[in-house]
């Protein structure tokens, strides 16, 4: 496998699908030349993204999918992995979503995951896919190696 290549899976709405989609995110992202701690946390953004498309925007619907490309990067930003994940439910206004840190928030048992996804990789962009649903865009860089 090249770094110009992608990979694509459409999976059904089922969290018992989870190992496979992390299996396939560590080896591009290996391939794509991410050390280990890069790939376990790419890995960990990737879960939580697909977590998030399968129980908010499928509405754990098993009928509707999830959309996942892994391209390996090589390009003047260096070498990296980029990642999209397309649910097929009605989306959200990203600009809408709740501060966690904020103290009304801090207690609640969810709404971590896109604050969580931000810290992990590089660059992250939510916005709705045209084809329907939301789609999240997630980009992990390799460090440069070091003499």
């Amino acid at each position: 496998m090249t770094r110009d290549t992608s990979v694509r899976l459409d999976v059904r709405s089922s969290l018992d699908l989870l190992d496979l989609v992390q299996s396939v995110s560590d080896q591009i992202s290996r391939i794509a030349g991410l050390d280990e701690e890069a790939v376990h946390w790419t890995s960990v953004a990737v879960r939580e993204c697909v977590i998030n498309a399968i129980k908010h925007g499928n509405r754990n619907d098993d009928r509707k999918r999830v959309h996942l490309e892994f391209t390996a990067l090589d390009g003047e930003a260096g070498p990296g992995i980029a990642i999209r994940v397309r649910d097929e439910g009605s989306g959200f206004d990203p600009a809408c979503l709740a501060d966690c840190r904020a103290p009304e928030n801090l207690l609640k048992g969810s709404g971590r995951g896109i604050f969580l996804i931000r810290s992990f990789m590089d660059e992250l962009d939510l916005h709705r896919a045209p084809e329907g649903g939301m789609e999240v865009v997630m980009v992990k860089r390799a460090q440069p190696q070091q003499a």
